[in-house]
């Protein structure tokens, strides 16, 4: 499946990416094991050279991008913002300013998951603080929930395609209209 979609723009693409890192309606995972997402990682520019994951962090990048998305989606329920308080928490010592003057948020380690991790919280921080996250978001297909950067003149876009999960939308809507009818 190819997405017609531009690309987010740089300051946000690395969200997107890593976001994406699953494909649901194909069920296909990049972080599927320590090896795989690493070498996916690599590939994508997520991950340093060299750097290597165990089981356990890769189950906490999949956690992070599933609360990523839920974040992305406008989740604002206490389990979600327990979830990104406690990632804040385990992977960043601060906020202040990087040698560029954008304000930003520092991480703990610059290796391994935490440092992926807190190298894209600091992106997502920097972007709701911008106002530019609420164009990042996930197709509201629950099957899909591939990210997407909504260049619509008024930010409501709600399908990462209109012609894979808006068809689909649209087909399952005419279908119960007709089957109520």
């Amino acid at each position: 499946m190819t997405y017609s979609r531009p690309p987010a723009p740089d300051e946000l693409l690395p969200l997107e990416v890593f976001g994406n890192s699953a494909r649901f309606l194909y069920d296909e995972e990049a972080l599927a094991g320590p090896d795989e997402a690493a070498r996916w990682l690599r590939e994508h520019e997520l991950l340093p050279a060299g750097n290597i994951l165990t089981e356990g962090e890769v189950e906490r990048l999949v956690r992070f991008r599933e609360t990523l998305r839920d974040h992305l989606g406008g989740r604002t329920d206490a389990e979600t913002i327990t979830a990104l308080n406690g990632y804040c928490r385990a992977t960043l010592t601060g906020a202040g300013w990087a040698p560029d003057g954008a304000p930003t948020l520092f991480p703990a380690t610059g290796h391994g998951a935490e440092g992926l991790i807190a190298r894209l919280l600091a992106l997502v921080h920097r972007a709701d603080t911008t106002g530019e996250l609420r164009r990042l978001k996930p197709c509201r297909a629950p099957e899909c929930r591939w990210l997407f950067y909504d260049r619509s003149p008024g930010g409501n876009s709600i399908w990462c395609s209109m012609d894979i999960c808006g068809a689909r939308h649209k087909m399952r809507a005419h279908r119960s209209r007709r089957h109520e009818g």
